[in-house]
């Protein structure tokens, strides 16, 4: 079997001593090659290179970040037979992709369940989202949540402090989320809203899509936005109607206190084929925490059976 290991070296948990360990434990189950990423985009030209190589895996060893480029890498061009599959490390911060996989965040024990998936054969075909909008060439998969609007604030906010030196950390995250918020508060977005089968639901202010549960993490704690959401089915939508403060509120107690959120203002669908969006104003795209730019006009899919994962 050949295998590709892409390891990000900025991820927040990953050290040269944990990829020499490793390389050195898959070395002994495949013929294995490395490539440590040194620019935006190096795992996606990577995973997207080893695929037309006939690589029969890539393992992504960072964040969701690096996980969602190489996913992307070996999806370029859309599922087809022979694709590699894809193997996962957690080396970031939140690894929400690996836990809902339910691969352990800790590297040494995710290693220990990759090879045990190599030696074994074992695998899982699992389905992705992809969105569709104008500030993507050719669509981008998605392996665990997207949105417009408020969560994509966040994550450009995020993006634009760990450029300043920041560590990514739930103090950070929470600390962003309540700036953009009060904005949003001040400055409220408009978006319209589509899904097969209903009448456009108008005037939405944010939209929450996920392709699995949970939607994300915070700390160790596992956020649920769509709980019969799962990478079997199709994508799940979480949008508020309006985002006065009592309304996000009682939001987001019902969502840290049970998971299954519930309310006259919320639109919630867990599994539909598409979600369409259109805005007034451009807005922030996210997807995979990773920001993307600003859009008016977003189409997100699901695209079942998309990918293997070796697990």
């Amino acid at each position: 079997m050949r295998a590709l290991l892409v390891v990000n070296p900025q991820a927040t948990t990953t050290t040269p001593a944990g990829r020499d360990v490793l390389a050195h434990a898959l070395a002994s189950d495949v013929k294995l090659e490395i490539v440590q990423t040194s620019y935006r985009g190096h795992a996606l030209d990577a995973a997207a290179q080893a695929a037309n190589d006939g690589f029969d895996l890539v393992i992504a060893h960072g964040g969701d970040g690096t996980v969602n480029e190489v996913v992307n890498g070996i999806l370029r061009g859309g599922p087809r037979s022979g694709s590699p599959m894809l193997g996962v490390v957690p080396g970031g911060s939140a690894n929400v992709f690996a836990g809902a996989l339910d691969i352990p965040r800790d590297p040494v024990e995710a290693t220990h369940v990759l090879l045990q998936a190599i030696e074994n054969g074992t695998s899982r075909r699992i389905g992705l989202g992809q969105v569709f909008a104008d500030v993507i060439e050719d669509g981008r998969w998605f392996t665990f949540n997207a949105g417009v609007g408020l969560d994509a604030d966040v994550v450009a906010g995020v993006e634009a402090e760990r450029a300043k030196g920041r560590n990514a950390s739930p103090v950070l995250y929470l600390a962003v989320a309540l700036k953009a918020y009060g904005k949003l508060v001040r400055t409220p977005q408009h978006f319209t809203v589509e899904v097969p089968g209903e009448a456009p639901f108008d005037d939405v202010g944010m939209v929450f899509v996920s392709n699995t549960d949970p939607w994300t993490y915070f700390g160790d704690k596992d956020i649920h936005l769509n709980p019969s959401t799962s990478f079997d089915g199709g994508l799940g939508l979480s949008a508020l109607k309006t985002m006065r403060v009592p309304t996000v509120a009682r939001y987001i107690t019902q969502v840290l206190a049970t998971g299954n959120p519930k309310s006259p203002k919320l639109v919630r669908r867990d599994d539909v084929e598409y979600v369409r969006v259109k805005s007034e104003e451009p807005a922030n795209l996210q997807v995979d925490g990773d920001f993307l730019g600003t859009t008016t006009q977003v189409e997100f899919r699901a695209v079942p059976e998309a990918l293997t994962v070796a697990v």
